[in-house]
């Protein structure tokens, strides 16, 4: 089909009344192609049509899909190469993939921006960690298309304060090379691990000796790898591990090997391991806010200038110098062996949440609350902006979004739950959280904001039921409950 120059394809098939969401016969979607071809603009047009971006391609490996269908292999490989792309491993399995996988795997910024907008969804918002998967993205994609060096298994040490979502992304980099994260998903929680390799503990991470009790069960993770190979193991907390245990590691990672308990060796070359950490994370965390307060003045700088306002404090970067000069020498002091910290292939950095990012969280918990709400007792929950501005100030550079997770509860589901239990809440009601005495002014605003810095004066939030009219009939809540007795609303 012809199409007039100055009418693209895609729109123009789209007026034709072609279905956004139809998928090829070996099972992608035009959402997907646009993706793995940094191809932004069309992208935008699909999404701007409903394209769904949670869709996942149904496509698996070149001789599985060619198996699935009763197609010849080399029939599947052209199809594959000519409309959809010639760069992917033949070999891998892409079944599960979304337009964002694509857009990862392609290394397009702009395309994982407009789909995270679009509505991508994760049980953790995608662009609260989007400046992190970088490194782990380029890294996972060179491995699956074949350049990457086959004797030794990725290994990635991500750094940052507690809740900051370094587990999280862990297990979506499982989720997205496995799409089952129970079978490809291992962890193993490193503050058990304080003792030397002669521990019960360490027995239950390898496999007991013969002669011991459990020889016959095997380790939690030479178990794993041996059913999963291509596993990706989480090890969580390292800082805390045995310098015995560390040993064991550093086999792991230089020689892609782990012998068990029995003494038989598994072949590790293809897992994928990730470490985490809180060493350095205060480092980290007033080195990004320092940062952040230096772009946040330069712009006002170009805004007073009258010059084009490019607010760059969400986007900061750290620098080479301060990764070599302060981070290296603390995880050196720390882990005491060079050779241990040679075997990472990557270091992320999770850098404190910015504002933008400290909003999306507090619209996801809101979100989760009156989703409860409403199914549990037909009640509608509204906020607007300013009520989450005063919840993102809760937010704790030491508890990252668990802290934002409280503070919803402490605040708002507190007042629901006494409300409920002093039937207040009529059934079928209208519910909007609203700040007291409102004065715009008294919030920081997102200019001014500083993740973790105090603020002077608190806004109160309050409950008030909207009635006919868009009237509001503020709720008399007497003494709130504590977080524990928030069970009566739920």
């Amino acid at each position: 089909m012809s199409s007039p120059d100055h009418v693209p394809l895609p729109p123009r098939l789209l007026l034709d009344g072609a279905d956004v969401n139809a998928r090829h016969r070996l099972g992608w979607t035009a959402l997907m192609v646009a993706a793995i071809s940094r191809n932004s603009s069309v992208v935008k047009v699909l999404l701007a049509a409903n394209a769904d971006p949670n869709l996942g391609d149904e496509f698996s490996s070149v001789y599985e899909t060619a198996k699935e269908k009763g197609l010849h292999s080399l029939e599947v490989l052209v199809t594959r190469e000519d409309d959809f792309n010639n760069r992917l491993n033949v070999r891998a399995n892409f079944r599960g993939c979304t337009a964002l996988h694509y857009a990862v795997l392609a290394d397009d910024r702009a395309t994982v921006m407009l789909l995270l907008e679009g509505g991508e969804c994760s049980s953790w918002p995608w662009s609260t960690w989007r400046h992190r998967t970088v490194g782990v993205g380029k890294a996972i994609r060179r491995k699956e298309n074949g350049w990457y060096d086959e004797e030794h298994p990725l290994v990635f040490l991500f750094l940052g304060s507690s809740g900051i979502g370094k587990t999280e992304l862990a297990k979506q980099t499982a989720k997205y090379i496995h799409k089952d994260v129970k079978k490809g998903f291992a962890v193993a929680a490193m503050d058990e691990l304080h003792v030397p390799c002669s521990g019960p503990q360490v027995a239950k991470f390898i496999g007991s000796p013969p002669g011991y009790v459990g020889h016959e069960e095997g380790g939690q993770l030479t178990t794993k790898l041996r059913q999963c190979p291509n596993a990706v193991v989480l090890f969580d907390e390292v800082d805390k591990a045995h310098p015995d245990v560390l040993t064991i590691m550093l086999q792991l990672f230089d020689e892609g090997r782990l012998t068990d308990g029995k003494g038989k060796t598994i072949d590790c070359k293809d897992a994928i391991f990730i470490m985490t950490s809180n060493v350095a994370s205060d480092e980290i965390a007033h080195h990004a806010l320092q940062l952040r307060q230096e772009a946040l003045e330069m712009s006002k700088k170009r805004i007073a200038e009258n010059l084009e306002d490019v607010h760059m404090a969400d986007k900061i970067t750290i620098s080479k110098q301060f990764k070599e000069k302060v981070i290296r020498p603390i995880l050196k002091a720390h882990f005491k062996r060079d050779e241990f910290l040679g075997r990472i292939n990557e270091i992320v950095y999770f850098l404190p949440f910015c504002h933008s990012e400290l909003i999306q969280l507090v619209n996801k918990e809101l979100n989760f609350w009156a989703k409860k709400a409403k199914a549990r007792h037909n009640i509608t929950l509204l906020w607007d902006r300013e009520v989450m501005d005063v919840l993102a100030d809760g937010y704790n550079l030491h508890y990252g979004a668990r802290s934002i997770k409280h503070e919803v509860e402490r605040r708002v589901v507190n007042q629901l739950a006494a409300a409920y239990e002093q039937d207040l809440l009529p059934r079928g009601c209208t519910l909007r959280i609203a700040v007291e005495d409102s004065d715009k002014q008294l919030l920081k605003s997102q200019e001014s904001a500083s993740p973790g810095a105090g603020a002077g004066k608190v806004p109160t939030l309050r409950l008030e039921i909207v009635e006919q009219g868009s009237r509001a009939r503020r709720l008399d809540i007497q003494a709130p409950l504590s977080p524990e007795n928030i069970t009566y609303f739920l």
